[in-house]
């Protein structure tokens, strides 16, 4: 792993134990709520591995927060101004999946999200990852097929999707190139 990866893996771990330690859990009952193994969480917790999106999407839903919330509160400092510099950009090693979270912290509901979805790679959440929000999908560039349940929304650049209950769902891009997309997510 490289020293900004492992930066990153170590500051995901130490929220996650945090949050943990706020409700009192033990990893026994972590592993039970996220359905994730105990050697797993230990393993995210001490910052010796970098877990998936899959993966902590399931642990932020144990939690009852969403991916996007969990990564702000382990990347973000409190205040108005976001730079570019200092927005938190994060990686999934199993699809090469890039996450740039835009949005400073703040008691609004409103998120922000850029998703870069490498040509080929599909990446897929499930319903309780999307039970906490509602979410619109502005297409940048590139191509994207987005699976909401049984239905297939195919998106060209400048579409933009309106989610509608939450169901399991796969984001493809199908190629050629990358999608590259925004993701405004809106809390409660």
């Amino acid at each position: 792993m490289s020293d900004i990866a492992n930066d990153i893996s170590s500051t995901i771990g130490r929220r996650i134990r945090s949050e943990r330690a706020l409700r009192d859990w033990s990893l026994a009952e972590l592993a039970d709520r996220s359905d994730v193994s105990k050697a797993m969480l230990s393993t995210i917790e001490r910052g010796k591995t970098s877990p998936t999106a899959a993966l902590l999407v399931r642990i932020a839903a144990a939690f009852g927060m969403t991916l996007s919330t969990l990564i702000a509160r382990a990347e973000l400092q409190a205040g108005g101004l976001l730079r570019e510099n200092d927005q938190p950009v994060w990686r999934d090693p199993a699809t090469g999946y890039v996450r740039r979270h835009l949005s400073p912290v703040s008691d609004m509901p409103l998120e922000l999200i850029r998703v870069q979805l490498p040509a080929g790679a599909k990446v897929s959440f499930p319903a309780a990852s999307y039970a906490f929000i509602r979410q619109q999908i502005w297409l940048i560039s590139g191509r994207l097929e987005f699976t909401e349940g049984d239905i297939v929304h195919g998106l060209e650049p400048g579409d933009c999707l309106a989610l509608g209950a939450p169901s399991d769902c796969t984001f493809h891009a199908p190629g050629p190139a990358a999608a590259d997309y925004l993701v405004a997510l809106v809390r409660g």
